[in-house]
């Protein structure tokens, strides 16, 4: 049985996941039109609802998981990702049209927005004002390192330090803000677990970028190079080789990509993937769940999508 199927096993995982389900489908039809239409399309590719899991998993034995948690989280993630297809100009998420490329910019912009609408909704009709104040501050984090992202790019320069913050505000908070909407404020630590976490798995990301196409982006390999997006593996690559520094600069990108993985780039960042879940793997302190929270620790690294 793999990991990830003994994880499912878990009592009231399967009942919370259909709750989360049916709980999206429903508000991102509450105002029926095009971005509603949109969504639907958006929420219909799939996903692994890792953020959910974590809100799940990170909540105390004696307290209900929060389904609104788990959908507010989710929501604003796929808002994340409608936006940035848009910026990127990605044509294409988990093998079917982006959302921009299918119904247009104007509808995109206006449909990522519409889920972060929904994302805080859902969260606020729980009159948890501090769980609110903490999404809003995962949602400030993210705008942050988007436009961090922009400022870096086509810059060969970029420091491996810059890359991680920028991975921590872009994926890590938003991981961590999961952790801490399931765990609360008595369990802290957790939310060190959920930004490590997070930081592991956009690195592992940037490395699939490098290395081929993936199953759930359904996008081809080398996006990052063509955007001069500075991951880690173009990085430490672009010190190694002038064809892959000249094309992360905006110079031409015939055989750049081959020669990052020649560089041993990939196998460096991968390291570095690695340490990050095993310092998400020391913030765990006797949890309910901590055999889960480590496998997904695994899953996030090891994985071919």
């Amino acid at each position: 049985m793999s990991a990830l199927a003994t994880i499912r096993e878990t009592p009231g995982l399967d009942q919370y996941l259909d709750e989360l389900e049916e709980r999206l489908e429903a508000t991102v039809a509450t105002h029926p039109g095009l971005v509603a239409a949109v969504s639907r399309d958006a929420l219909a590719a799939g996903g692994k609802r890792l953020r959910p899991l974590l809100v799940f998993f990170a909540t105390p034995p004696d307290e209900q998981p929060s389904v609104a948690a788990g959908v507010a989280v989710e929501l604003v993630h796929m808002a994340t990702l409608v936006h940035d297809d848009l910026i990127d100009g990605a044509e294409f998420r988990r093998g079917r049209a982006s959302a921009w490329s299918a119904y247009g910019p104007a509808a995109a912009r206006a449909t990522g927005d519409y889920l972060f609408a929904r994302a805080f909704a859902e969260l606020a009709a729980t009159g948890d004002e501090q769980s609110v104040a903490l999404l809003a501050d995962a949602a400030l984090c993210l705008a942050r390192g988007e436009a961090m992202q922009r400022r870096q790019a086509h810059d060969p320069e970029t420091t491996v330090e810059a890359y991680l913050e920028r991975c921590g505000l872009k994926t890590g908070k938003l991981f961590e803000a999961a952790c801490l909407l399931g765990g609360g404020p008595r369990r802290p630590h957790l939310g060190a677990f959920g930004l490590a976490l997070g930081i592991a798995f956009q690195i592992t990301d940037d490395i699939l970028d490098c290395s081929g196409e993936t199953v759930e982006t359904g996008k081809i390999a080398g996006v990052d190079l063509r955007e001069g997006t500075p991951t880690l593996p173009l990085i430490l690559a672009a010190r190694e080789d002038d064809v892959v520094r000249r094309a992360l600069a905006g110079g031409p990108l015939d055989g750049a990509l081959v020669r990052v993985a020649a560089t041993g780039a990939l196998d460096i960042a991968r390291g570095v993937a690695l340490d990050y879940a095993r310092r998400a793997r020391t913030c765990l302190n006797g949890e309910l769940h901590r055999a889960e929270l480590e496998v997904l620790t695994h899953l996030v690294v090891h994985r071919e999508s």
